[in-house]
């Protein structure tokens, strides 16, 4: 792992003292060419990857660079008249996509809202005690990154170090990610986090299927979101949040097929985003199929 260390230093080193001088530079040259480098040299770069994952945790991890399919652009719809707040979801993310225990990392955030009062984040409660759901008189709307069309963040990172795949899904290359937290500041749904100290999370809990852009073990000082769990979907399963919801909140899809679940939600359900003024265009819908 030392050599691992060495990397990524080195890279992150050179991008922050680059940043002011030669940011174009950056960007024009970075990771959004990930699927540009040659298959061998990508190969190889991964497979250096698996073999110090496997001296740092005595364990196989595996790292797939699958790209986005043809013809696809992920959407997520959240049925509001059905979520019960268990939070179980929250949970199920934690474990797929090796998120930190100690200190917590959640990339999804539960929020309690009164029903008179409609959705009002102001007024949202994201620390509601669990055991006590569904609570009388309250809804609950889990927030997690909305995977903006027109992302805010993916503009203002200093070195390319995330943006938009043709499928939709904003990714993070967490080697070229300084930890300056300029994406953090400009995401309005506060969906970006960052690693305060080395992620912890027990030997026997760590997911070994992983993707390059996605849940692969991360490090201390960079900024890691939800990327709608890219090791599953683009093997064509469900992310584990939608898999696991107990009332079948959840809906994930395609929206580009005409006969999907999630085409239908759209152009059928009183549907909603958040912070439609910012004109950020999720892909992340709300309705109400009541």
């Amino acid at each position: 792992m030392e050599t691992e260390n060495k990397t990524s230093m080195t890279r992150r080193g050179f991008a922050a003292a680059a940043v002011g001088a030669a940011t174009w530079v950056l960007t024009s040259c970075g990771p959004k060419r990930l699927y540009d480098v040659p298959k061998e040299q990508l190969k190889q770069s991964i497979a250096d990857l698996e073999r110090q994952y496997k001296e740092k945790r005595g364990m196989d991890i595996k790292i797939s660079d699958a790209g986005p399919m043809p013809g696809v652009h992920f959407a997520y719809a959240l049925d509001l008249s059905r979520c019960v707040g268990c939070r179980r979801c929250v949970y199920a993310c934690v474990a797929e996509n090796n998120q930190s225990r100690d200190p917590q990392i959640h990339w999804i955030r539960v929020l309690s809202m009164e029903k008179e009062k409609g959705v009002d984040l102001a007024d949202a409660d994201p620390y509601y005690q669990p055991d006590q759901v569904p609570e009388e008189g309250h809804f609950y709307m889990p927030v997690a990154c909305q995977h903006c069309e027109n992302s805010p963040c993916t503009k203002v990172c200093p070195t390319g170090a995330t943006w938009q795949e043709k499928d939709g899904i904003v990714v993070i290359d967490y080697d070229w990610c300084i930890g300056c937290r300029c994406c953090m500041a400009a995401c309005p749904y506060g969906a970006r986090h960052f690693n305060w100290a080395e992620p912890s999370i027990p030997e026997n809990e760590l997911n070994p299927n992983t993707h390059y852009l996605g849940n692969r073990p991360r490090m201390k000082g960079v900024v890691e979101k939800c990327t709608f769990c890219i090791q599953r979907v683009r093997q064509g399963r469900y992310p584990a949040c939608v898999e696991v919801c107990p009332v079948g909140a959840r809906k994930f899809g395609n929206i580009l097929d005409p006969d999907s679940e999630i085409r239908y939600i759209i152009e059928h359900k009183r549907v909603l985003v958040l912070k439609a003024d910012l004109h950020t265009v999720p892909s992340f819908f709300y309705f109400y199929a009541t």
